[in-house]
């Protein structure tokens, strides 16, 4: 588990310090990927709340419909969705991404708009990103997030300008894929995650390495713990420690109001549900031993940990008890970032890219 410092490149590097203050929009890449726009999910169950939540006035009110919907523009967990349109194959020039200056001008990029099948019959839609290259990058979202996230997106473009193919989908019960949302609902994620994969290899692709942001770090952990058949791990800003920042969304004494209703829904300051929170689907998460998850990943597997040191969302100490625990692990902390890595996906961007190219 080396681990080591720079201020320059990006090796094994513990605390990344920006020798200048990044420029948030230096990572557009020309961004001409064009993606569909989300949808609603299927309805919640029809009793009566017990509980409603105020959420910060940010999060997205609830759409027309009788579904739980995904965000308009802004994920729960703050991220920003970028929409457009995607329709059959098409194939796109690409602006090569400034991550390093020997890189090529320009390319093309090939995206397809792909329905994969879950073990439940439920549809999962992503996006296949051929770059040249038999091998994929498959990018997992966060809590309540998409793949039409701004790290995803920006991930992708990252990937795709080093000539590395890219498949990022929605999980069951989020954007385009179907299904309904469930909080908690990790051991399902992951489900979909091997249903991916089982696709791209076969259709003969070879999956490099599978990435996840924010509880998407938390399903790739938990997929490597679970399954020996990808090499290279990418967990950004997962949690460690499961049982924590549960009362920040749900209130400190959520466990008594969840055994007295059963559960508890979290809505807006109109009153409006956007999601429910349901004893077994809150035991699913407390329940997880992440520790166990850790310490179950074939020591052959490379795990790569990044998380910002002003993440406002999960402490970056989660990132050393994964350090902690599993085997062949490298940790990154970049200074300054925070949940989303709003003013810093260039620096997440080239420490994904390295190693994902990495042998």
């Amino acid at each position: 588990m080396a681990v080591s410092t720079s201020t320059s490149t990006l090796p094994l590097l513990f605390l990344h310090r920006s020798t200048t203050s990044p420029n948030p929009t230096a990572l557009s890449f020309t961004s001409s990927i064009r993606a569909s726009p989300l949808r609603s999910r299927a309805a919640a169950a029809a009793s009566p709340p017990a509980e409603t939540l105020d959420l910060p006035s940010d999060t997205p009110p609830v759409g027309e419909g009788s579904g739980i919907p995904m965000p308009s523009s802004i994920g729960d967990d703050g991220e920003q969705l970028l929409f457009g349109a995607t329709a059959g194959k098409e194939t796109v020039p690409r602006a090569c991404a400034q991550l390093q200056p020997s890189f090529s001008d320009s390319f093309n990029v090939s995206q397809e708009k792909i329905v994969i099948m879950n073990r439940y019959g439920e549809k999962l839609v992503g996006v296949l990103h051929e770059a040249g290259s038999k091998d994929i990058v498959v990018l997992c979202h966060g809590f309540r997030s998409s793949k039409e996230s701004r790290t995803i997106m920006g991930l992708t473009d990252a990937l795709t300008s080093e000539k590395i193919s890219v498949f990022r989908f929605d999980f069951s019960g989020n954007g385009e894929s179907e299904g309904t949302f469930q909080y908690g609902n990790y051991y399902k994620e992951v489900e979909d995650l091997h249903a991916v994969i089982q696709h791209l290899k076969d259709q003969k692709c070879d999956t490099r390495a599978i990435a996840g942001h924010s509880k998407g770090g938390d399903v790739v952990i938990i997929y490597a713990s679970m399954y020996q058949d990808v090499s290279r791990i990418i967990n950004m800003s997962g949690r460690f420690d499961l049982k924590r920042g549960i009362a920040d969304r749900l209130g400190n004494d959520y466990m008594e109001r969840i055994n007295q209703h059963g559960f508890i829904d979290v809505g807006q300051k109109k009153g409006q549900s956007i999601y429910r929170v349901t004893k077994e689907s809150l035991m699913d998460r407390l329940k997880i031993d992440m520790q166990s998850a850790c310490m179950s990943i074939d020591p052959n597997c490379r795990v790569l940990t990044v998380h910002g040191s002003d993440d406002d969302v999960v402490p970056s100490e989660d990132a050393m008890e994964f350090h902690k625990y599993i085997s062949n692990h490298e940790l990154h902390i970049i200074e300054g970032a925070d949940h989303r890595y709003s003013s810093h996906q260039l620096e997440l961007a080239n420490i994904v890219v390295k190693f994902a190219r990495s042998g």
